[in-house]
């Protein structure tokens, strides 16, 4: 399973002495809501609570616990300026020195938090393929990079990414979860116009993009309304992607200008979603 910097298993082995730090309530405006947690070493810390001098201060308190061998004391933090933040909300956290059965449920709470982050499915492992999949590694995404070519898979060097190999980059979309988002970017426009015709045909996708030119997507449209017969799909497609604001060829560069665009579709489809299932169960 991927991992944005660093997987909680990896942090565990090597700092078994923690101290976990959970925000347990907030009042007005603050950097982090009650689900965000992190835990303190000696020597490292992961996840984070905000930053700032709120988690400055959170650290100190969990090293002085550290080194003392003592419970630390709940706190309950103004963010004003007598601290130096200017959210000016209120903050509590919670000290729990680290036992085997506690890292047990932090390893299955990060596992289940993985679990349910969106998919996005980068079909290319080209120049911008691997540099989308780089800027997307560090959000809360799974991302997936797909690719028809071994030795292209094998050349990329994008750390903790998964990669498919396949010969039917159709399939990988019609068996993607639900809320999936499919970027597609391949070697062969042939190919591209394929997988995004299927990945068009999935209504509940959260977002579906190609890279390309004007020329490009006229090309596409015709093909999609003779190949399919069916042309209001294609005003689902987000082409060129990263939008046109900006005129710049770069890989990177228009890694991350799609990068932001895909992260907010993907996202904002897990909220609704989210936000409506809560409507039904009430």
């Amino acid at each position: 399973m991927p991992a944005a910097r660093e997987d909680i298993r990896d942090f565990l082995r090597r700092e078994p002495a923690s101290i976990l730090v959970e925000v347990t309530g907030v009042a007005g405006s603050a950097p982090r809501d009650t689900d965000a947690w992190m835990l303190v070493s000696e020597r490292a810390i992961f996840a984070t609570i905000g930053g700032g001098q709120l988690e400055y201060m959170a650290i100190d308190q969990a090293r002085r616990a550290l080194r003392s061998g003592l419970a630390a004391e709940p706190m309950n933090v103004p963010l004003g300026p007598e601290i130096g933040q200017c959210c000016g909300g209120r903050v509590g956290l919670a000290f729990t020195a680290l036992n085997p059965e506690l890292a047990n449920g932090l390893v299955a709470r990060s596992d289940r938090e993985m679990a349910a982050r969106p998919h996005v499915y980068v079909f290319g492992a080209g120049h911008v393929g691997d540099a989308l999949a780089m800027a997307l590694s560090l959000a809360p995404l799974r991302v997936v990079l797909v690719d028809t070519r071994e030795e292209e898979l094998t050349a990329s060097n994008v750390p903790r990414i998964e990669t498919c190999l396949t010969a039917m980059p159709e399939a990988v979309v019609r068996d993607a979860p639900a809320g999936s988002s499919f970027v597609i970017l391949t070697h062969d426009h042939a190919l591209d116009f394929l997988i995004t015709a299927e990945a068009l045909k999935r209504a509940d996708a959260a977002y579906v993009g190609m890279i390309g030119s004007k020329t490009k997507r006229a090309t596409f449209r015709n093909w999609l309304s003779r190949e399919t017969g069916q042309a209001d799909l294609f005003d689902r497609l987000i082409c060129p992607i990263g939008g046109t604001a900006v005129k710049d060829k770069r890989p990177t560069v228009i890694a991350t200008l799609a990068a932001a665009e895909i992260m907010t579709a993907a996202l904002s489809w897990a909220s609704d979603r989210a936000r409506l299932a809560g409507a039904v169960g009430r």
